[in-house]
């Protein structure tokens, strides 16, 4: 029998064991929130505090950055021919050949040597200071600390408290919210990933699937921390951050009722699929549930900081050798050439009508952001004069766009979902079009 001592011990433990699951639910998703969401002031500077830790590391070690970017980019370039996916179809051809030239770009770049007119201060070096060395740290850094708002029951305690608003709002099953919210704060490579396997498990149809990866897999927080401080936005980093994430699902929630998702067949990958059961009871008794026991089953702390800095670096091996290829060839473009001008022309009646104030250079970023995300940043921080409404706007607008060739578009025809390029090019041009739309009244309230 027992002794009363051994008792109490044996209920002490089994009290911290239970009570274990709630301390990580609170404690490191409160952590990842505030490095996320929360300004703070540091010599005279407001911003989110990942923001200050890039900064720390550039003023620090000054040399890292720009040699890190510089492997970064070699790998990447590489590691298509490594694993022989090089040629698995024409658009993976044609940027892994890409990402060859980025090597080049990148060892230009770093040693400024080239032509003069390529290393003018707009150009190339603009691309390697302000895009390929920032992205090349935050990208990694960003996903050490989106490991305390993915594992530990945040998304899924969200996630609950959306579900009774998915379908009718979204076209989508309640179980999609994590998926959704995961999409949006995670990379796009590992939110397609997810959204494939589950709807290869029989859980999506092929036009859910087909919502999620054009509606809701963009690019990671982290980078949208790149895209604000490129805009001079990050004293507004959460209105920011806020705004998009509202336009992006706004805009997602008018995309499946147009043609071609509204198409799509609603058929399950299986021949019999598993629809979810329904919620019952106290939704925020099941919301808190759902959180307590992703945050039980979340494992060791280690383990999945591991595992986000391993997806966070092939991540970061994919964009930069792509960026800075896709991004340099679009700024010369955009520079010596009026191919984004005339492209720019579908947008502008929408920029113009919206009476924002430099609606030629909304529209041309717009165009621009099919080609690559972060461009019309680049593109727009480089001309002076433009307001910040218009600054806000075309960042609101390339983020929430989710399709662009240099990345989302190639990782989305990998999958098992059936989108041609024809109908990624005309979801592309409604989402901007819609994402104009409903940015523009929104950037007028606030400026």
């Amino acid at each position: 029998m027992p002794s009363g001592k051994s008792a109490a011990t044996d209920t002490a433990d089994s009290s911290r064991e239970s009570s274990r699951p709630l301390l990580k639910f609170i404690g490191w998703s409160f952590l990842g929130s505030f490095i996320f969401f929360v300004p703070i002031s540091i010599n005279q500077t407001t911003t989110i505090p990942l923001d200050h830790i890039l900064t720390v590391i550039q003023n620090t070690v000054p040399w890292f950055g720009p040699l890190f970017a510089l492997a970064v980019i070699a790998i990447g370039g590489i590691l298509p021919f490594r694993d022989k996916s090089w040629n698995r179809d024409g658009v993976t051809a044609v940027l892994s050949i890409l990402k060859l030239l980025g090597i080049g770009a990148g060892i230009m770049a770093y040693g400024r040597i080239g032509p003069d007119w390529l290393l003018k201060e707009d150009l190339l070096p603009f691309l390697w200071t302000k895009v390929a060395v920032p992205v090349a740290i935050i990208v990694p850094l960003g996903s050490i600390f989106l490991t305390f708002i993915i594992c530990y029951g945040l998304l899924e305690f969200i996630g609950v408290l959306m579900r009774p608003i998915m379908r009718p709002i979204w076209k989508l099953p309640g179980r999609s919210a994590v998926d959704a919210v995961t999409s949006f704060v995670g990379s796009f490579a590992i939110a397609m990933f997810l959204t494939n396997r589950i709807y290869k498990e029989g859980k999506y149809t092929e036009r859910e699937a087909a919502i999620i990866l054009t509606g809701f897999s963009s690019v990671s927080a982290s980078f949208m921390v790149i895209v604000a401080r490129t805009l001079g936005l990050m004293e507004i980093w959460n209105t920011f951050f806020w705004t998009t994430l509202l336009v992006t699902y706004l805009v997602s929630a008018i995309t499946p009722r147009l043609y071609p998702l509204k198409s799509i067949r609603n058929e399950y990958y299986l021949a019999s699929g598993t629809p979810e059961p329904s919620l019952k009871g106290n939704l925020l008794c099941n919301a808190l549930r759902a959180g307590l026991e992703a945050a039980g089953k979340s494992g060791s702390l280690y383990h999945n900081i591991r595992a986000n800095l391993k997806d966070g670096m092939f991540m970061t091996f994919r964009l930069i050798s792509t960026i800075i290829s896709v991004g340099l060839i679009s700024l010369v473009l955009v520079e010596t050439t009026p191919v984004f001008d005339y492209i720019g022309y579908i947008f502008y009646p929408f920029a113009y009508l919206t009476r924002l104030p430099d609606p030629a250079i909304v529209a041309k970023a717009a165009a621009v952001a099919g080609a690559e995300m972060f461009i019309p940043s680049v593109l727009v921080a480089g001309t002076p004069g433009v307001a910040v409404m218009s600054k806000f706007v075309v960042g609101v607008v390339s983020i929430a766009l989710i399709l662009f060739f240099s990345g989302s578009i190639p990782c989305l025809l990998s999958t098992d979902v059936r989108l041609s390029v024809r109908d990624l090019m005309i979801i592309m041009v409604e989402r901007a079009v819609l994402a104009l739309l409903i940015a523009a009244p929104i950037a007028h309230f606030l400026f």
